[in-house]
């Protein structure tokens, strides 16, 4: 017999007594003389049968619930890294689009433009006030 709690079978007597006592036909033979040992008593019949491993009968016992929230957040946090390392990979992409991206004008730079070099002291001329406004006009 399968570890029934105390009102699991009690729910169950009850359920086949009251089957045995509508004339519901019996699933264990039993002879006269044991039927009459107990009294012809639905419950005890039931519990006969119960005893014997006879009564094609199933309990559902439900999960806790805090059980069935720990499966549901243990698939969204399995969700949650997947999206995370879809995240991450695009990342990744991006920053080496961005590199190569970077690169290519870095060269483009170098092709096109003029290099610039680092002013000497030598190199520098004092203009005066009057060439500064002419510089201006």
């Amino acid at each position: 017999m399968e570890k029934f709690t105390k009102y699991e079978v009690a729910r169950i007597l009850g359920a086949r007594g009251l089957q045995i006592a509508m004339d519901a036909p019996l699933l264990i033979k039993m002879s006269k003389e044991d039927l009459e040992k107990v009294k012809y008593d639905p419950i005890e019949i039931a519990r006969i049968e119960l005893e014997s491993d006879v009564l094609p009968i199933t309990i559902k016992r439900p999960f806790p619930r805090k059980i069935e929230r720990k499966l549901s957040r243990e698939k969204e946090k399995a969700e949650r890294i997947e999206e995370k390392k879809v995240e991450k990979k695009k990342e990744v992409v991006e920053e080496k689009k961005a590199e190569e991206a970077e690169k290519e004008g870095e060269k483009e730079i170098k092709e096109e433009g003029e290099i610039m070099e680092i002013v000497q002291p030598d190199d520098e001329v004092e203009e005066t006030a009057g060439e500064a406004e002419e510089g201006i006009e």
